[in-house]
C-alpha cells in the first residue's frame, strides 16, 4: 500500500555521464573513456546509459576550455543564438543540447551526472541544483548513506543571483560530481575511487528505484550556497593576500568572525567578519582565480523529500 506522503515520479530510463566538462579534470574523463570501450560496470537492466566527452577539444589540449567555460553557457540566449561566429563551448552546448535536450522539454535525458575535480580539499561532493527535486534529495540520501561512514557532502548551488547554467541542467535530473583534492591534468587513485563508488551508487539507486522499490520521506544535511568571496585586491586589480593557512583545506569546516582567511606578503592576518557561522568550500580553486573567488560561503541547513515510487510500478 502506498501512503499519501508518496509521490509517483515518472521511471528514469535515460541516464548520461558526462566526462571532460573541464578538459583538465582527468578522473571524469579517464573514467567516461573507459565506460565507452567496457561499459559493463554502469549497465543496469532497463536503463540506458551513455557515457560521453562533452568538451573534447579541450580534453585534447587538457585545458579546461578553448573559448570560455562550457558548465556556464546552458542558458537560453547561448542555446538559442544561431550564427556561425561564436565561441567553440557555445556551439558544443547546442549540440550537446541537441543530444541530450532539449533543456526543459518532455525529451530531455532523465538523468546527467558530470563528473568534475577540484583543487580544493572538498572530498566527494554531490552537487544539488534544485532543492525541490524529491528524485534527487533522495538519491543523494541513498548515496550518503551507501558511502557512509565516508563523508559525502551535498552542495546546493540554488540562488537568486547566482545562475550557473550547467552542462547537465539540460536533464531533468542534473547531479554534479565534484572529487577533489586534484591537480589539474593530474590522475589520483583515491580520488579515481571516490568518483565511481559515487556513480556506482547512484546507478543502483535508479535501478532499485525502477524496480519499484518504495523510498519513505527523508532528510538530508545540505551546504547551501550564500556568497563568492574574492581575494584582496589593489587599485590594478592584482591579488595582494592567499588563503590563510588556517583555512587552507578546510572546505566545509566551521567559519566564525574573527577567523583568519588571508594572509598577506608583509605577513598581515586578515579576519573573518561575519554575524554567524559560515562553511567554506572551494577553497583556493585554481579555476576560479579567473572567476575571481577565493572561496564561497555556505550554510549549513536541511532539507526534507517526500517519499518517492516509481509511477510504472
Amino acid at each position: 500500500m502506498t501512503s499519501c506522503y508518496v509521490v509517483h515520479e515518472a521511471p528514469v530510463r535515460r541516464v548520461a555521464i558526462f566526462g571532460g566538462t573541464h578538459g583538465n579534470e582527468l578522473s571524469g574523463i579517464f573514467l567516461v573513456k573507459h565506460w565507452q570501450e567496457n561499459g559493463a560496470e554502469i549497465q543496469r537492466t532497463g536503463l540506458e546509459v551513455r557515457p560521453f566527452i562533452t568538451n573534447p577539444r579541450a580534453v585534447k589540449k587538457c585545458t579546461r576550455y578553448i573559448d570560455c567555460d562550457l558548465n556556464r553557457v546552458f542558458d537560453p540566449d547561448n542555446l538559442g543564438h544561431m550564427i556561425e561566429d561564436i565561441p567553440y563551448e557555445v556551439r558544443r552546448a547546442q549540440e550537446i543540447n541537441h543530444i541530450f535536450g532539449p533543456k526543459d522539454s518532455d525529451d530531455a535525458y532523465d538523468l546527467i551526472f558530470d563528473l568534475h575535480n577540484t583543487t580544493s580539499n572538498m572530498g566527494g561532493t554531490l552537487i544539488l541544483e534544485n532543492s525541490r527535486n524529491n528524485f534527487t534529495i533522495q538519491m543523494f540520501h541513498y548515496i550518503k548513506n551507501a558511502l557512509a561512514p565516508e563523508c559525502c557532502p551535498v552542495f546546493l548551488i540554488e540562488h537568486p543571483n547566482l545562475k550557473y547554467a550547467t552542462t547537465r541542467s539540460i536533464a531533468k535530473h542534473p547531479v554534479g560530481v565534484e572529487v577533489g583534492p586534484q591537480p589539474q591534468g593530474v590522475l589520483r587513485a583515491d580520488i579515481l575511487d571516490k568518483m565511481r563508488k559515487i556513480i556506482k551508487h547512484g546507478l543502483d539507486f535508479v535501478h532499485i528505484f525502477n524496480e519499484g522499490k518504495e523510498f519513505p520521506p527523508c532528510t538530508i544535511e545540505i551546504y547551501k550556497i550564500m556568497e563568492k568571496v574574492d581575494y584582496p585586491r589593489n587599485k590594478h586589480g592584482e591579488i595582494t593576500a592567499v588563503i590563510h593557512p588556517s583555512l587552507q583545506d578546510q572546505d566545509w569546516q566551521p567559519l566564525n568572525n574573527g577567523d583568519p582567511i588571508f594572509l598577506t606578503i608583509d605577513g598581515e592576518t586578515i579576519n573573518y567578519e561575519g554575524d554567524s557561522t559560515v562553511y567554506p568550500t572551494f577553497v583556493n580553486e585554481a579555476a576560479y582565480y579567473e572567476k575571481k573567488q577565493a572561496f564561497v560561503k555556505t550554510v549549513k541547513v536541511k532539507l526534507t523529500a517526500k517519499g518517492i515510487r516509481s509511477s510504472l510500478s
